[in-house]
């Protein structure tokens, strides 16, 4: 049997608690109004780019600020509660550059590094597919070598967040066909979206509000040289791609804004119920942050994949149940407002959102298989 998950304590440091007052003061100065962190705003992007708080635990030879993971951390926190416009970053700061990092070439961090730290450079994530979703080991996109030794990419991914205004996205692709297992034989290439073959169609999520995106790839030419690793080595780094996705404060941040509406609403005499409620879920809210800090010191030595995907399941988990209960308890007696702060339409927002957060980063089942899996269970 693997060893057991670890969520060993972390405790801010002192950099890090400092940092958040600044953080802080910049949002006062510079948060555009009625915002949320997934719409994309490059020249908010820009600002936080200007200050290194993208990539800031990356060597400065590329961009970085080679400050440290809970440093990272606390920036990343504040931004999410603010509901900051930080979308035109968010995949390249969170997972892509850190891959890139890790995988990559000096050629490719050059080019690439430098630009994602200056908020400059947007990247979208090629992984789950139509027929596949979340069973990334059964993408059928392919990336055929040709005769010159570069690669051509034939398929289609879904779900594919702000691939509509991304300037690269890092593919995953068949490099050979399957035989025996399927994780095998899988690789990982950074595709400039304005290449030929390339078609982007919207998908408009029931808000109404254009993130997601079907992308096909049309026998599309790739070099070598934006190969991100060896060929078939894809599932070993989208392991370790996976535990960045998963582990954030994102994870358990979106009903934030809902439960804050609650609280206002509720006022400073709640019944019993609300009490109870808002109780219930500080307290969850208190642990999951202690074990995704807990995941964010970890990252900086190993790849906690399970410990992320533990993380992923119960912020999904507890984010639905905020969004069920905040309907039940104060639905029935709010009356209906216009104002986009009011608890009215702070809850159809988070009404309208929740369903996807079922699927990004991965599914229950598949997260719960994952987490079985690293316990030696299955």
């Amino acid at each position: 049997m693997n060893s057991s998950p670890r969520f060993d304590p972390v405790v801010l440091p002192p950099e890090a608690r400092a940092l958040r007052s600044e953080v802080r003061a910049f949002l006062r100065d510079e948060l555009p109004p009625r915002t949320r962190f997934t719409q994309s705003d490059p020249d908010f992007s820009r600002k936080v780019g200007s200050r290194g708080w993208i990539g800031m635990t990356w060597p400065r030879q590329w961009g970085g600020a080679e400050r440290g993971s809970l440093e990272r951390y606390v920036v990343v926190e504040e931004l999410l509660a603010a509901n900051a416009p930080i979308f035109h970053h968010w995949i390249a700061d969170r997972q892509s550059g850190p891959l890139i990092l890790r995988y990559g070439t000096d050629a490719q961090r050059d080019r690439l590094l430098p630009r994602i730290a200056r908020g400059q450079c947007c990247f979208a994530i090629g992984l789950s597919e139509p027929g596949a979703g979340s069973d990334l080991a059964s993408v059928r996109t392919r990336a055929t070598r040709d005769d010159a030794g570069d690669w051509r990419i034939s398929g289609a991914k879904i779900w594919t967040s702000n691939a509509h205004c991304a300037d690269f996205m890092i593919v995953l692709c068949r490099t050979s066909p399957v035989s025996g297992n399927p994780r095998e034989g899988l690789g990982q290439f950074i595709v400039d979206m304005r290449s030929s073959g390339i078609a982007v169609n919207p998908i408009r999520n029931m808000a109404g509000e254009h993130e997601f995106n079907e992308v096909v790839f049309d026998d599309v030419a790739v070099p070598d040289a934006m190969r991100l690793g060896q060929p078939g080595a894809g599932w070993e780094q989208l392991a370790s791609e996976l535990a960045l996705e998963r582990s954030g404060p994102d994870r358990f941040l979106s009903a934030l804004e809902l439960l804050l509406a609650f609280i206002r609403a509720a006022g400073p005499r709640p019944t019993a119920e609300e009490a109870s409620l808002i109780g219930r879920f500080h307290a969850h809210l208190a642990t999951l942050r202690r074990m995704s800090i807990s995941v964010a010191g970890a990252l900086a030595t190993r790849s906690p994949a399970v410990e992320a995907a533990i993380v992923k399941d119960l912020g999904t988990r507890m984010e639905q149940e905020i969004v069920a209960q905040c309907r039940a308890l104060r639905h029935g007696g709010m009356q209906a407002d216009d104002e986009p702060d009011s608890y009215e339409a702070v809850l159809a927002r988070a009404m309208l959102f929740m369903p996807r957060v079922t699927i990004q980063g991965g599914t229950p089942q598949i997260l719960r298989n994952a987490i079985a899996r690293g316990l030696g269970l299955r």
